[in-house]
């Protein structure tokens, strides 16, 4: 009795989780000490049929070890089958002394063996009441008893109390009413009406939880997987509040919005698909800052603060002569010019005018394609003009008086516009930007006849070519 006590004090402590449903764990075994109560039946045929204990000393039949044990299967809706088998010695055999009408003796009717097998059908009160952890009962059934030589069946009622003191362990207590229809009381012939009592140790067992969570299979959602109770036994890994099966993210925190993955600079876009995801951004950028908003991120931009190409790394296009034209996509990049002459200057009708009055004076000597000495200074101006304008080309165009035959006066034009010309080009403008021809003297612009006159024939014009 001493290792029994031991033993069960033992399992008392063992846990104290939330007590189970029993189709959860549908098997229960029991085990214990039983007593055997005589007085219930001792007056005969007279006797009434109410329960009373007495005094356990004095009336209960008790073997000091185990001696009852109960297989029980839960079936649903707070039923459960169970099958008991039970021994004991009858010691003390309680008998009405005759004519007192409620005095009692006790004897002791051979240390007779006492066998009982019998089969029940338990009904628990506790999901009733609404507890975990009482779990009070009402059994009925039937059996059959043996007293020494003498064995009949019997027709069983009962109560119970159970008390879980965790998911699978608790103490029961339990009393059993058997009625035997034998009303006579001689030892190894009769078995008389009594009570039988029983308290041990009850165990449920069965329930199938494969991966541990406490969870059992039939209810959890995920019986591979140990998970968590909110989520009917499904993992949450990251513990954002969000399960596994649902979390794009499982093995990183983040929050239900992006469906549990993380966002750690806070600008709506997932770490995972977020080119900066220290730095808030914006989704165009692929979650990269751009501060100076032309549209290359501030990690890949050569001046984050400066709007600029991206072809030039983020940067403006350098503007050298600052017309408004990119250097590289002007055409004079040294010379201011304009945005419609792709960056040059644009030759005004006053520029012309200028170059062909410089054009009039210009003097060669009688009859030839030379230079008078006092005309280089006006063909140097000529030429610093024309560098102004980089990219306009001029047509010159060499016209004589009348003086002479007219085949002559066309060779001497023909040649002294091409002498303007390779002075030109001698003197830095590019050749592919002029051309030269002569008209002799088809085109005069004052009269022949006079020195003037002439003289204003003998002229090179320069001619803008557009």
């Amino acid at each position: 009795m001493k290792h029994l006590k031991l033993f069960a004090a033992a399992l008392l402590f063992a846990g104290m989780s939330t007590q189970a449903q029993d189709s959860n764990n549908p098997w229960a075994i029991s085990f214990g000490a039983n007593g055997v109560d005589t007085k219930v039946s001792a007056v005969g045929n007279d006797s009434p049929k109410w329960i009373q204990l007495g005094n356990v000393s004095e009336n209960w039949n008790i073997l000091p070890s185990v001696s009852y044990l109960n297989v029980s299967r839960y079936v649903g809706d707070g039923f459960s089958f169970g099958v008991t088998g039970s021994v004991n010695k009858i010691d003390k055999m309680v008998y009405r002394v005759p004519g007192t009408g409620s005095t009692d003796m006790v004897v002791n009717p051979g240390d007779l063996s006492y066998y009982a097998f019998d089969a029940t059908i338990k009904y628990s009160f506790m999901d009733m009441i609404g507890t975990k952890w009482f779990d009070p009962s009402l059994n009925i059934g039937g059996g059959y008893n043996f007293f020494g030589d003498a064995s009949a069946g019997t027709v069983n009622g009962g109560v119970g109390i159970t008390f879980w003191f965790s998911e699978q362990v608790g103490i029961q207590l339990q009393s059993v009413y058997k009625h035997s229809f034998d009303d006579n009381r001689v030892p190894d012939m009769d078995v008389p009406t009594h009570i039988q009592h029983f308290a041990g140790l009850t165990f449920k067992f069965g329930g199938k939880d494969t991966d541990g969570d406490g969870i059992y299979d039939k209810n959890d959602a995920c019986p591979e997987e140990a998970g968590l109770p909110e989520f009917n036994g499904c993992p949450d890994n990251d513990k954002d509040g969000i399960q596994n099966s649902e979390d794009a993210c499982p093995d990183e925190a983040g929050t239900k919005e992006l469906n549990g993955c993380p966002d750690n600079d806070g600008d709506g876009i997932i770490n995972s698909e977020d080119a900066c995801p220290e730095d808030k951004g914006t989704k165009m950028m692929n979650g990269c800052p751009d501060a100076d908003g032309d549209g290359v991120a501030d990690k890949d931009d050569n001046c984050p603060t400066v709007a600029g190409a991206k072809e030039n790394a983020g940067c403006p296009w350098p503007d050298t002569d600052g017309d408004g034209v990119a250097d590289k996509d002007d055409k004079c990049p040294t010379v201011a010019g304009t945005v419609a002459n792709n960056g040059c200057p644009e030759v005004s009708d006053d520029t012309m005018k200028k170059l062909n009055d410089y054009g009039k004076t210009i003097l060669f000597n009688s009859g030839k394609a030379s230079f008078q000495k006092q005309t280089i200074p006006v063909l140097q101006a000529m030429t610093a003009i024309l560098k102004e304008y980089p990219t306009a080309k001029f047509s010159l165009e060499g016209h004589t008086d009348s003086t002479g035959s007219e085949a002559s006066n066309q060779k001497l034009s023909e040649e002294r516009a091409a002498a303007v010309k390779n002075f030109l080009i001698e003197n830095g403008i590019d050749a592919s930007r002029l051309t030269s021809k002569g008209f002799g003297e088809t085109m005069p612009v004052d009269s022949n006849k006079t020195s003037k006159g002439k003289a204003n024939n003998r002229r090179v014009e320069v001619k803008l070519v557009k």
